[in-house]
């Protein structure tokens, strides 16, 4: 680090102590500001790194832009959140976790708009640079002390899997009954365990199919645009829905061609396994992934 950023590094880390010291509270140039300390991880040594930044609430969240001044370069902690979105906000009034999300296109344009209104200072900065000035939104992780916490999209991504699960687990028993030569119906005596789980299988690839089309078209581009670091998790998800969507087929034709006392449901069987196998890792590894930024950034839909 050379002399004049280490100057840099300690005039900002004295202000930061100011700041913790006083509520937030500032004297000299910044008396009357209102700022933030925004924590971020590394994007290349993984430690803790401190910046102050101006702080505005749009919309309910935190609003912090990466403007370096008008520099031609983004700032340190913009890489660092493009790595990982998880920070910590410290407002002198309150600290929180959040997410932070990145709007592109006219969404980024409409919120520069809105800081602009707020803080004109932000328009001079962007005259000075040809880079367009990033918008970054702070979403909240977890409600604020007292506040009731709003079911997220995420909440709802985890009780459909829910659902899911149980669909395959009730097509596996009807299954096994068959396997075992116990050819009697689970819920609906009447009908014939074949037909019932002919009609199971339809329902249950049905939704699975509605529920990856969902996610891949509408729900996971934007969250990989508006968190890079997401981008990898969100193509991984994809190929994992082809994987799945393949094994699905080959279930649903097994099911629908079956034949009691002629076919070997033993090989049904194995079928089954082999996507229920696929479709709980591939369920654990997208509520990890996703379920945050899900949560903090939409409520979960409201039907009824």
């Amino acid at each position: 680090m050379s002399a004049h950023h280490k100057q840099i590094d300690a005039f900002q880390r004295q202000v930061i102590a100011e700041f913790r010291a006083n509520d937030g509270r500032l004297t000299g140039m910044f008396e009357g500001w209102t700022l933030a300390v925004l924590t971020t991880i590394g994007a290349r040594t993984g430690q803790p790194r401190e910046a102050l930044l101006g702080y505005l609430e749009i919309g309910g969240n935190g609003v912090v832009v990466a403007s370096a001044n008008g520099a031609d370069h983004h700032p340190a902690w913009y890489h660092n959140i493009r790595k990982n979105p998880i920070v910590t906000v410290e407002t002198g009034k309150s600290t929180y976790r959040a997410i932070a999300a990145i709007p592109q296109g006219e969404v980024r344009d409409k919120l520069f708009a809105q800081v602009v209104a707020e803080a004109p200072g932000f328009a001079g900065h962007q005259a000075r640079t040809a880079r367009q000035i990033p918008v970054i939104v702070l979403h909240r992780i977890a409600a604020e002390p007292g506040e009731e916490r709003v079911k997220g999209l995420g909440d709802w991504l985890v009780e459909v899997h829910g659902w899911l699960r149980e669909e395959l687990r009730t097509l596996r028993e009807q299954v096994d009954q068959v396997v075992v030569g116990a050819a009697t119906a689970i819920n609906r005596p009447e009908a014939n365990l074949a037909q019932q789980m002919r009609g199971h299988c339809l329902s249950f690839c049905t939704a699975l199919s509605r529920h990856h089309t969902g996610e891949d078209r509408v729900v996971f581009p934007p969250l990989a645009e508006q968190f890079p670091a997401l981008a990898p998790a969100v193509a991984q998800l994809a190929a994992q829905h082809e994987v799945v969507a393949r094994l699905q087929k080959s279930i649903q034709v097994l099911v629908e061609s079956f034949v009691p006392g002629q076919d070997d449901p033993k090989e049904l069987r194995r079928e089954l396994d082999g996507l229920a196998n696929e479709l709980e890792a591939h369920f654990d590894f997208e509520e990890r992934a996703v379920v945050t930024a899900l949560n903090a950034t939409a409520e979960a839909p409201q039907y009824g």
